[in-house]
């Protein structure tokens, strides 16, 4: 990641993510009511419980999202020590653990009246595989925006990616375990294997393929690729939403209840990170990109995840895709507090509160 890519904007895609997710949940309902039957034979291409459309469509939008990752920039770790320990006391400790007491609070609990019984549980797990994924790709573009260190965002998330090779399944296991939700080890497994680690070993196949011509062929390719990811998400979630429509229909609170918990960690776990970071005495531009990966999601994984765990029909899909509902509006805004805030952070003792 250099400097240009550092400073370059949003792309039109990135900036208005959430109207492109709204415009595909209308869609996906609509064609699901007036195609049932061909969105059904789509449901039933499936081998081992992976649907093979969707898989697919994960694939070419996890790829071109971890080429960018350089796993080289790892001993840059050790620059920043505890910026690093901030972020992974967050990501780990203290987002999946939240999230699911937030999820048995909200969703078993107070909202429980208002939600399909048959579906809390699921629920619970899609907002629990929702957390337990740390961001690996938007956290660039939110990084840019706050002017954090390049160099700091692509160790963290390399750092992050590398944990979640061999965390992320028995994170999951304990979580929806300790839920009394049960699933299947095997099919679990699956999922990380074909959608982490074989995306992860094809991705730095093409990155040193790509980068083995030379840097400006690493960008042109990058720059033809990169819109596959968004639009790949985005007809996953027309298949999602046509599967979804009547749930939805029926029940359109659904959406707005699953948000809460949402947005509650992401405030939350934002603000913790952020205000860990001061306290340890890391620079500003360390500590944004710090609390911004500390409240993201790759809810690009988390919403495959759901489908092969739990079903296109699932409260775990639905819940996953709530997350890439809010994800960019919320974050936009975590954005906004942390450039404002940035006399507050410089301008203060971190421990006492006086004025240095």
């Amino acid at each position: 990641m250099n400097e240009a890519q550092a400073a370059a904007p949003m792309s039109v895609f990135e900036r208005y993510l959430t109207v492109w997710v709204f415009l595909c949940i209308v869609a996906g309902m609509a064609l699901g009511q007036f195609f049932p039957s061909a969105f059904q034979a789509v449901g039933r291409m499936e081998i081992a419980q992976v649907n093979l459309p969707v898989g697919l469509l994960i694939w070419v939008m996890i790829i071109p999202m971890l080429v960018k990752v350089d796993f080289g920039a790892l001993p840059e770790v050790r620059k920043h020590v505890k910026g690093i320990g901030v972020t992974l006391f967050v990501n780990w400790l203290v987002k999946p653990f939240s999230m699911a007491f937030l999820g048995w609070l909200f969703i078993r609990h107070w909202f429980a009246p208002l939600l399909p019984p048959d579906q809390l549980d699921s629920y619970i797990a899609g907002l629990i595989l929702l957390a337990a994924a740390p961001c690996t790709a938007m956290v660039f573009v939110w990084s840019r925006l706050t002017g954090g260190d390049p160099l700091f965002t692509l160790s963290q998330v390399a750092l992050n990616d590398s944990i979640m090779v061999v965390a992320f399944a028995p994170l999951v296991a304990f979580l929806l375990g300790l839920s009394a939700i049960t699933v299947p080890w095997d099919t679990l497994l699956t999922s990380v294997v074909l959608y982490i680690v074989i995306p992860v070993a094809l991705a730095q196949w093409l990155r040193q393929s790509l980068l083995a011509k030379g840097t400006q062929a690493f960008d042109a390719v990058m720059a033809r690729i990169g819109p596959w990811s968004i639009a790949a998400l985005l007809a996953t979630l027309v298949l999602l939403f046509a599967f979804q429509g009547d749930a939805i229909l029926q029940q359109p609170l659904v959406i707005g209840l699953l948000a809460v918990p949402i947005l509650i960690q992401v405030f939350f776990n934002s603000a913790l990170a952020y205000w860990l970071n001061r306290v340890v005495g890391e620079k500003h531009n360390i500590a944004c990109p710090s609390a911004l990966i500390g409240a993201s999601n790759f809810f690009e994984l988390a919403v495959a995840a759901a489908i092969s765990l739990f079903g296109f029909h699932s409260g775990a899909a639905l819940a996953t895709v709530v997350g890439v509902l809010i994800e960019v509006p919320v974050m936009l805004l975590v954005v906004y507090i942390v450039n404002h805030s940035k006399g507050w952070y410089e301008g203060t003792d971190s421990v006492s509160g006086i004025r240095e």
